[in-house]
């Protein structure tokens, strides 16, 4: 069995976390006290790919909490599935980052760092067969960004050949609490360009437009906004959890998706997305799916493929379908979209099929798209940085925390090293 480790670090990663677990529990039937109450043998059948299995038939998520302060591990415990995680996978310290990426990735992250590793390097050593990591972490405040960069980069030195799948949520201007998410999120995306291996991009800003234009939602919390990123994000591994007619996993969603390296920054969507009003008068079938998750409102990335072209894309359908339909489908996207696909690479559309749909549906679809639009999002939050760093606005915070100018223009690192688009 293929085993995947799940790390959440900061209040946005682990607030996104347990709200994964949620989804996650309910669709291999456990309860929040890891009892198995479910009515299918298909839900153990590949169960240890998230959970250990503990004494009296009590099921563990592999999971390692983090954070800089006890208040996000407190709420998380005080949840409703706070109490099926392991007591000593909680790891925290009491000062807090202050949004500030030098002092998650220097001085107060450096110091819990080794800690987490531990935890980490314990959960590991338990695995048959680890296949590899996946973070969840915000890119705007300071332990998502700077200590969690630290522990991806600390991770791909102990472990260089397993895979490192983030999923980042990524700050917009429209959208933000803190004024220096502009420096946070550009020095967490160059190391994400060295350590991780695939990049999920999860937009602020459109996850919010998701909820008021598709949705249709009056008011939305934090709440819709956790559930579209769960469903994200249980999407992207049904393949692994369940059997199907064709099967994905994360070295295979490496392979397929990204021609070149430091080209795995991915749009992720998920279908069907539909106000509860009108979910009663659509029928889920394979067409209307494929029309529905190539549609820019489904993906939750501010690029549009209308501005660019793909370079590659997969597709996971879930729930009980025909995939010579599925193929069908796929064929007939490419030959009537060719000018939206990339002409040096051919057969750029791959797709999974699942038989176990998610809870509450019948059909759905997860959408991975490597679109050549997307560094685009990037010079957005460059342009701000590089407004904010005219004029030394908000910088004596960092030197202070023992980053000195290292990456910054006109630092040790020059602008070219600094910035993604150059």
């Amino acid at each position: 069995m293929r085993e995947i480790l799940h790390i959440q670090g900061g209040q946005c990663g682990n607030q996104i976390g347990a709200k994964f677990w949620e989804v996650v529990c309910a669709e291999h039937g456990i309860d929040p006290t890891g009892r198995y109450d479910g009515d299918s043998e298909l839900q153990l059948e590949r169960i240890n790919v998230y959970y250990n299995e503990a004494s009296c038939g009590r099921f563990v998520p592999r999971a390692v909490l983090m954070d800089l302060e006890p208040g996000t591990m407190d709420s998380v415990r005080s949840g409703p599935y706070g109490q099926i995680f392991r007591p000593d996978n909680f790891v925290f310290g009491q000062s807090g980052a202050g949004n500030n990426w030098a002092k998650g990735h220097y001085t107060e992250g450096a110091e819990l760092i080794d800690s987490v590793l531990d935890v980490v390097r314990k959960e590991a050593e338990n695995c048959d067969c680890l296949q590899g990591f996946q973070v969840c972490h915000s890119l705007g405040g300071g332990t998502g960004s700077g200590m969690g960069t630290l522990l991806i980069s600390k991770i791909r030195e102990e472990y260089p050949d397993r895979m490192m799948l983030t999923f980042s949520v990524f700050p917009s201007p429209k959208v933000s609490d803190t004024v220096v998410e502009p420096y946070n999120a550009t020095l967490s995306v160059h190391q994400l360009v060295e350590n991780a291996d695939e990049c999920m991009v999860l937009d602020n800003e459109t996850l919010y437009d998701i909820c008021f234009r598709t949705l249709s939602l009056t008011t939305s919390n934090f709440g819709d906004l956790k559930h579209l990123i769960s469903a994200t994000m249980s999407g992207v591994t049904c393949c692994l959890r369940f059997p199907g007619q064709l099967n994905s996993d994360l070295q295979k969603l490496a392979v397929n998706l990204f021609p070149f390296p430091r080209l795995h920054f991915f749009m992720v969507g998920f279908a069907p997305l539909t106000s509860c009003g009108s979910l009663s008068y659509r029928a889920p079938y394979a067409p209307a799916l494929t029309q529905r998750i190539w549609h820019p409102k489904t993906v939750t990335c501010p690029a549009d493929s209308r501005h660019g072209c793909y370079l590659t894309a997969e597709l996971a359908f879930r729930g009980i379908m025909s995939s010579l339909q599925v193929d069908e489908q796929m064929f007939n996207v490419e030959n009537r979209n060719s000018s939206y696909f990339v002409e040096w690479i051919d057969h750029t559309v791959k797709f999974t099929v699942c038989d176990i749909p998610p809870t509450g549906l019948k059909m759905a679809s997860t959408f991975l798209g490597n679109l050549s639009s997307i560094p685009k999002k990037f010079p957005r939050v460059g342009g701000q940085i590089t407004a904010m760093f005219r004029g030394k606005a908000f910088f004596p915070w960092v030197p202070g925390e023992g980053q000195g100018g290292k990456g910054f223009p006109g630092g040790e690192n020059n602008k070219k090293d600094f910035f993604l688009g150059d």
